[in-house]
């Protein structure tokens, strides 16, 4: 059995400006972010945690450091917990998107609406799983860091609860949160979402 800790990178002042990041690089964390990073180190520090692995953005890197170094382990770079891909609202904020009609469709019917140059919810969901899977073949029986981005982890949670995309907003992953996972030879169990 893999367990995985899905962790959502920490505050940034996208979060706070209430803007979409996407995959702009040097969105960094802020303060908060790097105090709320030390406290989810602190709270696995006592588990048995074999890797981390981290999306290439920086505010997910700079989420994952903290938990590398208490365990002391590496940060391992991984493209498939990256972001969404939002096209042309990247860099927009919500108060711009809710004047928007595409923004209402994407947020009512993940399933068949597209971001604006960028991923279908799908696509991402998809990204994300196969990254678990291919993960569980390398560590079958660990426990393992995934520091990734709240859509991406909501879109896993929804995979394994069976829960449609259109249902996933349902889903609550507060910045550094901490959601649980197991996958075995016979399916996946949700231990925890939103620790």
């Amino acid at each position: 059995m893999t367990t995985f800790y899905l962790i959502r990178h920490a505050s940034n002042d996208y979060l706070t400006e209430q803007k979409i990041a996407g995959w702009l690089p040097n969105v960094h964390l802020n303060q908060q972010g790097s105090a709320e990073a030390e406290q989810m180190a602190k709270k696995l520090e006592g588990q048995v945690i074999g890797a981390v692995y981290s999306s290439p953005l920086e505010r997910a890197r700079e989420t994952a450091e903290p938990l590398a170094r208490t365990l002391g382990l590496k940060v391992q770079i991984s493209e498939g917990l990256g972001e969404i891909k939002f096209g042309d609202w990247t860099d927009r904020s919500l108060q711009q998107l809710d004047r928007d009609p595409h923004w209402h469709r994407w947020n009512s019917f993940r399933s068949g609406t597209q971001a604006p140059k960028g991923d279908l919810m799908i696509e991402a969901q998809a990204r994300i799983v196969r990254e678990m899977i291919q993960l569980r073949a390398k560590h079958p029986t660990d426990s393992i860091a995934l520091i990734s981005h709240g859509d991406i982890i909501k879109a896993a949670l929804a995979y394994f609860l069976g829960v449609p995309l259109d249902l996933f907003l349902r889903i609550q992953v507060d910045p550094a949160s901490i959601s649980i996972v197991t996958v075995d030879d016979h399916g996946a169990r949700i231990v925890r979402v939103n620790g």
